[in-house]
């Protein structure tokens, strides 16, 4: 069973996620509810929880202020959320789970599974970490969770030279040589660092503009980066590079 806490300032979404948890979720087992930060502090520390369900806004103080109150955080964490593009974000960069409400259950359903595997092998805690790091530091580049089969990496986008689609799996190099099979599409990727000087060159590349050396005029155009590396440029995409690089 995973023994779980229910965190939202609403008593309908307590009664939805309580339902939708029933009948999709069933090995999972609610300790408790809390309608707000100070109310889940004081049942978090009464209770051992696996995992908890956590609405973001909130009177009081909101889901990440109550992480932070109850540091070292020893669950793992499904935010469960209205949509705000800033929070989403940095959540994708820590790449822990999140939900919108209404609550879909079969994301439902899959993000349950993503944490009792995590439960399992107990690395969620680094990505809660590296989470509130990143909004305590909001002028500064974020570290991005790269999960691996056996581990996660905690790199900042300026030490990523490329990344390469492989279906749905991406191919990240990084400046020490190193390279890493993440289970994120190269479209997740796109989204993620497009703002940090990455640029889509092709519908299988996504390289930083950090790296790039020379631009390459063959029978079709490549970039070659400082790590020797030779990418292509689609001519789809080429337009948008050389805007890039200017």
């Amino acid at each position: 069973m995973i023994r779980t806490l229910l965190i939202d300032d609403e008593a309908h979404n307590h009664r939805e996620l309580s339902r939708v948890l029933a009948e999709t979720c069933p090995q999972v087992h609610i300790l408790g509810q809390a309608y707000s930060a100070a109310e889940a502090k004081i049942l978090y520390q009464n209770q051992t929880p696996d995992l908890l369900f956590l609405d973001i806004e909130m009177p009081g103080g909101n889901g990440f202020q109550f992480l932070e109150s109850i540091q070292p955080v020893r669950a793992e964490v499904i935010f469960v959320t209205a949509y705000d593009q800033y929070a989403i974000q940095a959540i994708k960069f820590a790449a822990l789970d999140y939900l919108l409400k209404p609550v879909n259950p079969s994301e439902l359903k899959i993000a349950v599974e993503r944490a009792q595997q995590k439960i399992q092998a107990r690395w969620g805690n680094q990505q809660l970490q590296a989470l509130l790091d990143n909004l305590r530091n909001p002028q500064q580049q974020p570290k991005i969770a790269l999960p691996s089969l056996d581990r996660v990496d905690f790199v900042e986008p300026d030490q990523i030279i490329r990344c390469q689609s492989d279906n749905t799996y991406t191919h990240v190099f990084l400046e020490d040589g190193s390279k890493l099979l993440i289970s994120k599409t190269l479209r997740e990727f796109s989204t993620l660092l497009t703002e940090y000087g990455f640029l889509r060159t092709h519908q299988s590349h996504l390289v930083n503009r950090k790296y790039i050396r020379s631009l390459l005029k063959r029978d079709g155009d490549v970039l070659l980066l400082s790590d020797g590396t030779e990418v292509p440029v689609s001519l789809r995409q080429k337009g948008e590079v050389l805007a890039g690089l200017k």
